[in-house]
C-alpha cells in the first residue's frame, strides 16, 4: 500500500506549477493595478508580498483538490483480518493533566482491544512528565483504580520522570531506550487521544505487511467539542480534513508526515534513527526540538524507512480546543517549533521533501505577518501616493484622465478568498454527489454548517492573524514561549478575561480604522472585513467560547458514536460515583491552580 516516489513526484510538480501560475497571475493582475498611478518601491515590494502569499494559498487549495480525485488502494493483506504476532506498546505521555480524562480513556481503549481477542499483544504505558506534586498524587491513585477495574496488571505500567528533560520527545526517547527492546511497536497517543481497538490491529497488520514501514501516521477525528468554537472546529476537522488528508498523503507518499499522535512506530526503526539534536545556542531557537514529530519523520526517511499516512484507517480521536485563546496558546509553541526548524534546513543527508515540509512550516506562520505588512504596505502607498496628474503637458486644453484599474483589484479580491473558499465548496460538492452529506444531517444542514464555518472562520481570520504575527515578532526577539500544559476544559471565556487576551489587537484595529478614516477615507471600506472583526475581539472570543445548542456543525460521532466513544462514557460514568466527583473537583483545582501559578 502506498503511493509509489514517481507517482508523488508527478502529482508534486503538478500542484507546485498550479501554485506558481495562480501565484504569477495575482502578481500580474497587482501589479497592473498598482501602476494606474505610477509604480514606486513599495508597489514592488507589495507584488513580491502578494506573490508570496497567494504561492502559499494556492499550494494547499491545490493538496484539497487533488484530495478529491484521489482514492488510495488499500494493501490486500491488512483487510484479510490475518493475525499479529508482534508485541505493541501503546504510550500515553502526560503533563500536568486530569488523570480521570486521561485513564478513562485508556480503559476503552484496552476494553475495546480485548473485544478484538487479541488484546494480550499490547501493553499500555502512561509516561508521566507532571511537574505538580497533587496532580502526580491524583495520577497514582487513579492508575491503581484503573489496573484494577481492567485486571491489568503485568499489561499496564506508570512512570514519573524526575527531569522531564526533552519534554514529550525525551518522555518517548526515555521509553524507547529503556523498554523499547521488548516492542516490535509503539503507537504514540496525547492524552486526549482516543483509538479503536480495531484500528490498533490493523495498523499492526499493515507494519507487519510492510517490513520497510517505519511510522504510520491516522487522520485523528475531532471529538468531544461542546463550544461554538470547538464544534465548528470539530465540524471541519471531519467534514474537510479527510480530503485534505488524501491530497497531503499522495503529495507526501513514502516520506509522509508525522503529527506526534495517534501514530505507530516500528520501535527498532526509531531507536536507530530518531536520536534528535540538542541544538546549540538558547531557546526559542536553540536547546531542544520543540516540534520533534516531523524531524523525527525527516530521520526516518534519511534512515530508508517509509513513514506513511493513510486516511482511511478511521476509529482514530483526539479532543481540541474548545475557545481561541486556548488555541492560540497551542499554535504559540507550534509556531516556535515550526521556526525553530530554519536550523535543520540543511541537515545532512535529508530528503529533499523533507526539507520541502520544513520550509512548508515555516512559511504557514510566516505568512500571518507577510499578510500583515502588505495591509501596512497598503496604507503607506496610498497616503505617499501623489494625486493625479489631469494636465500633464503645458498650455493643454482636455484633462488626462488615468487608468481605472478597479476591475483588476477586485479580480484579485475575488481570486484571493476563491483560493480560501473554493476547495471547501468543492469538497460540499462532492459530499452531496457522493451521499456523504447524510452522516452531517444532509444536504441543507450541512450546507449550512459549511456556511456558518466559513463565516466565523472568516471572523476569527483577522485575529488570527495578528496572535501569529505576535507569535513571530515573540520568537525572532528571543522569547521562549515554552511548553505550557494544555488546556483541555469547556470553560466559557468571560469577557474580562477576553479583553485581556485581545485588548492589543483592538486597540491596533482602532488605530488603523481611525487613521484610514482620517488620512485615506476612501480605503476605509476594503478595510473593514479585518478591522472590524479586530475592534470587537472579546466579543467574538467570548460569544465563541459559549456552548453551540443549535443543530449546526453537527458530527458523524454526535449521531453515531462509535463503540470506544461509548465506552469511554460508561469507564466514566463508573468512575464517577459521589467520591469520584469530589476527586474530579479536586483534581481540576490543582489543575487550574499549576496553570496560574
Amino acid at each position: 500500500m502506498g503511493v509509489s516516489a514517481g507517482r508523488a513526484g508527478g502529482y508534486r510538480g503538478a500542484a507546485l506549477a498550479l501554485s506558481v501560475v495562480l501565484s504569477a497571475a495575482a502578481s500580474s493582475l497587482f501589479i497592473q493595478f498598482a501602476s494606474a498611478d505610477g509604480l514606486g518601491t513599495l508597489d514592488f515590494l507589495r507584488t513580491a508580498l502578494i506573490a508570496v502569499s497567494t504561492l502559499w494559498l494556492a499550494w494547499g487549495a491545490s493538496q484539497s483538490v487533488i484530495g478529491l480525485f484521489y482514492r488510495q488502494r488499500v494493501h490486500d493483506r491488512a483487510l484479510t483480518g490475518a493475525p499479529i504476532r508482534g508485541r505493541t506498546a501503546i504510550l500515553v505521555p502526560v503533563y500536568n493533566e486530569d488523570p480521570i480524562e486521561t485513564f478513562s480513556r485508556i480503559a476503552a481503549m484496552d476494553a475495546s482491544l480485548a473485544a478484538t481477542n487479541m488484546g494480550h499483544l499490547f501493553d499500555f504505558a502512561v509516561l508521566s512528565d507532571t511537574r505538580d506534586a497533587s496532580i502526580a498524587e491524583s495520577e497514582e491513585k487513579w492508575f491503581a483504580r484503573l489496573v484494577a477495574s481492567r485486571n491489568a496488571r503485568g499489561r499496564m505500567f506508570y512512570r514519573r520522570r524526575k527531569d522531564n528533560a526533552g519534554k514529550k520527545a525525551g518522555n518517548i526517547e526515555d521509553f524507547i531506550t529503556r523498554s523499547g527492546a521488548a516492542y516490535e511497536f509503539a503507537l504514540i497517543l496525547d492524552a486526549d487521544s482516543l483509538m479503536e481497538g480495531e484500528t490498533i490491529v490493523e495498523m499492526v497488520r499493515r507494519m507487519e505487511a510492510e517490513p520497510k514501514l517505519g511510522l504510520l501516521q491516522t487522520l485523528p477525528a475531532i471529538v468531544g467539542a461542546r463550544s461554538r468554537f470547538g464544534k465548528a472546529m470539530q465540524f471541519a476537522a471531519n467534514f474537510f480534513s479527510p480530503v485534505f488528508a488524501r491530497g497531503i498523503a499522495l503529495m507526501q507518499g513514502r516520506e509522509g508526515p508525522f503529527w506526534g499522535h495517534n501514530a505507530m512506530v516500528r520501535t527498532r526503526a526509531f531507536a536507530a534513527s530518531c536520536g534528535l539534536p540538542q541544538l546549540s545556542g538558547k531557546p526559542p531557537f536553540g536547546g531542544h526540538v520543540l516540534s520533534h514529530d516531523y524531524v523525527e519523520a525527516a530521520l526516518l526517511a534519511r534512515a530508508g524507512w517509509l513513514v506513511r499516512l493513510d486516511p482511511d484507517l478511521t476509529g482514530s480521536y483526539e479532543e481540541g480546543p474548545e475557545d481561541l485563546i486556548a488555541f492560540a496558546k497551542r499554535d504559540r509553541r507550534w509556531c516556535q517549533g515550526n521556526l525553530q526548524h530554519g536550523r535543520l534546513l540543511f541537515a545532512p543527508g535529508l530528503r529533499t521533501w523533507n526539507r520541502f515540509i520544513f520550509l512548508q512550516g515555516i512559511l504557514a506562520y510566516l505568512s500571518s505577518p507577510v499578510w500583515a505588512l502588505f495591509l501596512f504596505l497598503s496604507l503607506a502607498a496610498a497616503h505617499f501616493t501623489p494625486p493625479p496628474d489631469y494636465f500633464p503637458e503645458p498650455y493643454q486644453l482636455f484633462p488626462v484622465f488615468p487608468d481605472n484599474q478597479t476591475s483588476k483589484a477586485m479580480a484579485l479580491l475575488v481570486g484571493i478568498f476563491g483560493l480560501l473558499i473554493l476547495p471547501k465548496l468543492l469538497i460540499l460538492v462532492r459530499a452531496i454527489m457522493s451521499g456523504d452529506v447524510r452522516r452531517f444531517g444532509g444536504a441543507v444542514l450541512a450546507g449550512m454548517s459549511v456556511a456558518a464555518e466559513l463565516l466565523l472562520s472568516s471572523l476569527l481570520a483577522p485575529l488570527m492573524l495578528m496572535f501569529q504575527t505576535r507569535s513571530v515578532i515573540q520568537v525572532f526577539l528571543g522569547l521562549d514561549g515554552g511548553w505550557p500544559p494544555t488546556r483541555r476544559d469547556s470553560a466559557i471565556v468571560s469577557l474580562r478575561d477576553a479583553w485581556a487576551a485581545t485588548n492589543w489587537i483592538v486597540l491596533t484595529g482602532v488605530c488603523c480604522l481611525t487613521g484610514a478614516a482620517y488620512f485615506l477615507p476612501e480605503i476605509v471600506p476594503w478595510l473593514l472585513p479585518v478591522v472590524v472583526p479586530m475592534t470587537v475581539a472579546p466579543l467574538l472570543v467570548s460569544w465563541s467560547s459559549h456552548p453551540e445548542t443549535s443543530a449546526l456543525f453537527r458530527s458523524p460521532f454526535e449521531v453515531s458514536p462509535s463503540p470506544v466513544l461509548l465506552e469511554r462514557e460508561r469507564a466514566l460514568l463508573a468512575w464517577t460515583g459521589p467520591q469520584g466527583i469530589m476527586e474530579i473537583v479536586e483534581n481540576k483545582q490543582a489543575a487550574g491552580a499549576h496553570r496560574h501559578a
